[in-house]
């Protein structure tokens, strides 16, 4: 992979920039992270785990080191380069200067992401002249302009800081959250940074034994399988092709991982064979019928109070709100927590942590 362009201009005026420890003397970039709305908390806590990360404001930040790093964050859907102009609207942009600065700065980015087409979002992009915009870039780029599948996503927006406007371009040709093991995919599978999150707030022990009952293509299972160690990881879906499915996504990521074609309310397994589980359960779209979901969620609480252990959790992402608490409120063997609620996939399913009484 090239390495990132070095800048070969300054930073615009009024553009902040970081107080502190200057020594390594490397060109600070500013980004930002663009996280599923709920989970903007998880992905600044990942942040504030990377080293030179420096300037922290929510998901901005300023960082001198190699972008490679922030490629590698899996609670944001993406990471965007961002540089800000004293324009009053976008047609400023296209002056003799402010066009030049703006070239530069998108050519360094498709250059390290290796870019292939581009393509501009911002209010009123038909109008004629964000066309023109797209046009300038096209030919001062030498890359084509795709309106809705480019790769090099350019971002226009009014600054947050200040008058003029900031141009975000996103530092990777597909989101952080389009996972590169994901060769195989169901329909209704579970975005893979809401799968992170799940397991960060669940935390990491390196002596769990982990269940994922109904892993469907297996996106909980390899999430955890990347953060690091455990003491067992064991999946199970009654589907004989989401079982496959989740295999060959596990083999994509390079983790050996246990999945069996086993009903997960009769797996057969002893009492308190588990210290954590995790689940998404079936929302009735795409998976399951809402007055299957009304017999299943309930059986479901007992088997999964039987399989974990004394000081265990469980954790639990459901979009059948009003049927899960229902259910909750109607047993008294679970004590339960919200984790979050997250927008995904056009719907707000809710995140809980369960624990025995």
């Amino acid at each position: 992979m090239p390495r990132p362009a070095r800048p070969n201009q300054p930073s615009p005026s009024r553009s902040r920039r970081p107080q502190g420890d200057h020594r390594a003397r490397q060109p600070a970039h500013e980004y930002v992270l663009d996280a599923l709305p709920g989970l903007e908390a998880v992905a600044e806590a990942e942040l504030r785990a990377v080293p030179l990360a420096r300037d922290i404001r929510g998901l901005r930040f300023w960082y001198p080191g190699d972008p490679a790093r922030l490629t590698r964050l899996r609670a944001p859907v993406a990471v965007y380069r961002v540089r800000a102009w004293e324009v009053p609207r976008p047609r400023g942009l296209l002056g003799h200067q402010p066009f030049g600065e703006l070239t530069a700065f998108l050519a360094g980015v498709a250059r390290w992401g290796g870019h292939r087409s581009f393509r501009l979002a911002a209010a009123g992009r038909e109008s004629s002249v964000l066309a023109r915009l797209a046009d300038e870039l096209q030919a001062a780029l030498l890359l084509p302009h795709d309106p809705e599948e480019g790769e090099l996503l350019i971002r226009l927006r009014p600054r947050e800081d200040g008058p003029g406007w900031e141009v975000l371009a996103r530092l990777t040709p597909r989101p952080l959250s389009a996972r590169s093991w994901r060769v195989c995919n169901r329909e209704g599978g579970l975005n893979a940074t809401v799968a992170y999150a799940l397991h960060r707030l669940a935390g990491q022990r390196e002596e769990d034994r982990i269940f994922n009952p109904m892993s469907g293509s297996g996106t909980l299972l390899v999430e955890r399988a990347l953060m690091g160690p455990y003491d067992a990881l064991v999946g199970v879906d009654v589907d004989p092709e989401a079982v496959e499915c989740a295999r060959s996504n596990l083999r994509a990521a390079g983790r050996a991982v246990e999945v069996a074609c086993v009903d997960a309310l009769h797996t057969g397994l002893p009492p308190r064979s588990f210290d954590l589980i995790v689940s998404d359960l079936p929302w009735g779209g795409a998976i399951g019928t809402h007055s299957g979901n009304a017999v299943l969620y309930p059986a479901f609480l007992r088997e999964m109070h039987r399989l974990l252990s004394r000081q265990g959790r469980l954790v639990v992402l459901t979009h059948e709100l009003r049927l899960f608490e229902r259910v909750l409120r109607e047993q008294d063997r679970w004590h339960a927590r919200e984790l979050f609620q997250v927008y995904s996939g056009g719907h707000w399913p809710r995140a809980y942590l369960l624990q025995k009484r």
